[in-house]
């Protein structure tokens, strides 16, 4: 059981969701540098951990295998360390036990882009993912939608379909000052 101590908001790991392709690891080593914090791409430990690609673990181990490690190593981070920015893959956040753990431990945005915004990146991705084979464009397009339902569930979002990811990584920058400033501000 995970022991519940109140983390400061300042201390807090910042959590980034969303999408598959949608650029959480480009703007959440933005983010992380910007306010002094070490990044965690998820899919990057978990490929360490197996010493395999993702593409490889899926076809090896299952994909049951992959979301059981998956959902470990969230639980680990959200649960035991602070002051990270953490970057989950597109189907981590359909497990339950992985929104709870991010959304009672972390502050958790949601980097959203809409479908047609989304669409245009599927030639840059589509070979590195693994639930995008041998699916057809609306079979992509249900699990866009199917997705979206959970990623709902955040404490804050930001619209990258006209965003750089500079820009984007500013806005989450900007916004999680203004909420440390209205939840525990610097006194002195």
């Amino acid at each position: 059981m995970i022991q519940s101590q109140e983390v400061p908001i300042r201390e807090k790991n910042i959590v980034l969701i969303g999408f598959m392709g949608v650029g959480k690891t480009t703007i959440g080593q933005l983010v992380a540098k910007k306010l002094y914090r070490d990044f965690i791409d998820i899919d990057e430990e978990i490929n360490q951990s197996f010493d395999l690609p993702t593409t490889e673990i899926f076809r090896l181990h299952g994909e049951a295998e992959f979301r059981r490690v998956e959902r470990e190593t969230i639980v680990h981070h959200c649960a035991h360390s602070r002051l990270k920015v953490i970057a989950l893959g597109g189907g981590a956040y359909m497990q339950e036990e992985v929104r709870r753990v991010c959304l009672d431990h972390c502050i958790v945005f949601l980097i959203d882009l809409s479908w047609d915004s989304w669409k245009d990146r599927l030639p840059l991705i589509l070979d590195s993912r693994p639930v995008l084979q041998n699916k057809t464009l609306e079979e992509i397009e249900e699990l866009f939608l199917t997705r979206k339902a959970a990623y709902s569930l955040h404490n804050s979002r930001v619209d990258a379909d006209q965003l750089e990811p500079e820009k984007t990584a500013e806005e989450i920058v900007q916004s999680i000052k203004t909420v440390w400033d209205i939840y525990q501000p610097h006194h002195g």
